[in-house]
């Protein structure tokens, strides 16, 4: 995956002649400071409420057995997002790398460990989920259009790819533009959601919350079980997920020491309430039959309430997804940029436009490795393989705050949590691990075939420094063709010493130790 030895010179000076828009003071370009508050609560809440809680809310009640309990499983997966954001934001701010867990575990555990985090997510993780989200969209878009069939596939596929084309030059243009984008549809998505709250508001205020009168809530559909509850946990933690994406851009925040934990303590709450609010709006129309029923729990609420006005919620859905696409291509291109900063990926996905100051190489990579995905007709089971190597990652990172505490006990942190946290953290998902290797033993070892594939990958693309000088010449070859033709160059690079070999430096001699 490297082109060269995996400790290489740093690069970090412009193309001759070119003006450094993003000059960092050491004459090179670097991703600029960009995203204030608002654009980091628009990152998160963009990233985790995407199609989740439109579709997701029936797979919850399924497994939990009955409505009370649903509930209850929205409100706790909530309070544990929060707790796993909390212990990132300690991560985030005394490793201030992006690249969110992939760097964490590299620099706690070191190289294998990151690249193999690294592998999963550029194999499939990020090309999966952009596409399934961007088939998400497609699909609303089209509904209205074929309402006595289901839209052909070809037309889904290729409308998602138009999606997915369109926003990757949006965010190869301009950062500002990427994250407008974002504030908007997030936006969007927000008062999409705040219709369906206030619907269930006026149902509530008519008298139809019967299946929230706690003597009907908690009635069970079919017995407890608690291998069923931890699949109902997993099934909430989906909806929750993109939580950490803000971790993946920490160096492109404005002031991360405050933005970063303000814009966590902002933004879990606030989805929180709202998942626990528009389940509740859901059951005020519906009965767990119908609920069970549906495909699209949004689509059939407003079907059931708003009339000739119900296409509002295809719509809705449409802008949900749209804003998801656009932050997760944001968000994954910053963690292949960071992969390859560090000598995990080729060099070129590590540079950044000259004037523009955005990862163009990167983006290119994750529109393209998507755009394959489309051509997978399986795509939904690759999400059921990887998704519980994803979560124990999550584990692993988490893990990582208690080693580097006994470790490197006398680094600065700006923010430092309880360790009750992540013990709490990790005892979660430790039974939900448990138990979904239990109830599911072959597509959890599936995901973990796919994980450690990278380990030869690993040890023939990375750890193998002395390649043939042939091969050497062909990679920088391709890399210079490359580079002129995104008119890309390395990025401007810190050269002070490494934050986690230095236990008493002051916040302004801790930096990022980069690898052209």
């Amino acid at each position: 995956m490297s082109d060269g030895p995996k400790k290489r010179p740093a690069a970090g000076e412009p193309a001759a002649g070119q003006p450094a828009a993003g000059d960092s003071g050491g004459g090179g370009v670097a991703l600029k400071k960009e995203i204030g508050l608002l654009s980091a609560c628009g990152i998160i809440v963009g990233n985790i409420i995407g199609s989740g809680i439109f579709v997701s809310p029936k797979g919850v009640l399924e497994n939990a057995g009955s409505v009370g309990l649903a509930i209850v499983v929205w409100v706790v997966t909530g309070v544990i997002t929060a707790i796993g954001a909390l212990c990132y934001a300690e991560l985030g701010v005394t490793i201030p790398k992006s690249g969110g867990d992939y760097s964490y575990v590299k620099d706690i555990f070191g190289g294998l460990a990151g690249f193999l985090r690294l592998w999963i997510a550029v194999l499939v993780i990020y090309p999966t989920n952009q596409a399934v989200i961007a088939l998400t969209f497609s699909n609303y878009i089209l509904q209205p259009l074929f309402p006595s069939c289901l839209p052909p596939e070809a037309g889904l596929r290729l409308l998602a790819a138009v999606c997915l084309l369109l926003l990757t030059w949006v965010n190869c243009s301009n950062v500002r533009w990427a994250t407008r984008v974002q504030d908007v549809f997030t936006a969007g998505k927000l008062l999409a959601l705040g219709l369906i709250i206030l619907m269930g508001l006026i149902q509530i205020c008519k008298g139809h919350y019967h299946w929230l009168e706690p003597a009907h809530a908690f009635q069970t559909f079919r017995g407890y079980d608690v291998g069923r509850i931890a699949l109902s946990f997993l099934q909430g933690s989906f909806a929750y997920g993109g939580w950490n994406f803000l971790n993946y851009v920490t160096e492109e925040l404005v002031d991360p020491y405050r933005n970063l934990p303000r814009a966590i303590f902002i933004s879990i709450p606030l989805v929180t309430f709202v998942y626990v609010s528009a389940n509740i709006a859901y059951i005020t129309a519906m009965s767990p039959q119908e609920l069970l029923a549906s495909n699209a729990v949004a689509v059939t609420f407003g079907e059931k309430l708003l009339g000739v006005m119900s296409w509002i919620m295809p719509i809705s859905v449409a802008l949900s997804t749209f804003g998801g696409v656009n932050g997760s291509l944001f968000t994954s291109s910053r963690l292949f940029f960071a992969g390859a900063r560090e000598g995990h990926l080729p060099r070129l996905l590590a540079m950044i436009h000259f004037n523009r100051c955005t990862p163009i190489p990167a983006l290119l990579f994750t529109c393209l490795s998507t755009l394959l995905m489309l051509c997978t007709s399986d795509i939904y089971t690759l999400i059921n393989y990887v998704g519980f190597i994803n979560y124990l990652f999550y584990g692993v990172t988490v893990a990582g705050q208690i080693v580097l505490r006994i470790n490197k006990p006398n680094i600065k942190r700006p923010i430092k949590v309880s360790l009750l946290w992540p013990i709490i953290y990790l005892l979660f998902w430790g039974f939900l691990l448990v138990f979904s290797l239990y109830s599911e033993p072959l597509v959890c070892g599936v995901g973990l075939a796919i994980m450690m594939s990278g380990v030869p990958v690993y040890y023939l693309g990375v750890y193998w420094e002395d390649k043939p000088a042939c091969f050497s010449h062909a990679v920088c070859k391709v890399t210079h063709l490359c580079q002129k033709f995104c008119a890309v160059v390395d990025p401007a690079v810190d050269r002070s010493p490494d934050l986690l070999d230095q236990d008493h430096q002051g916040e302004e001699e801790r930096s990022l130790k980069m690898s052209a």
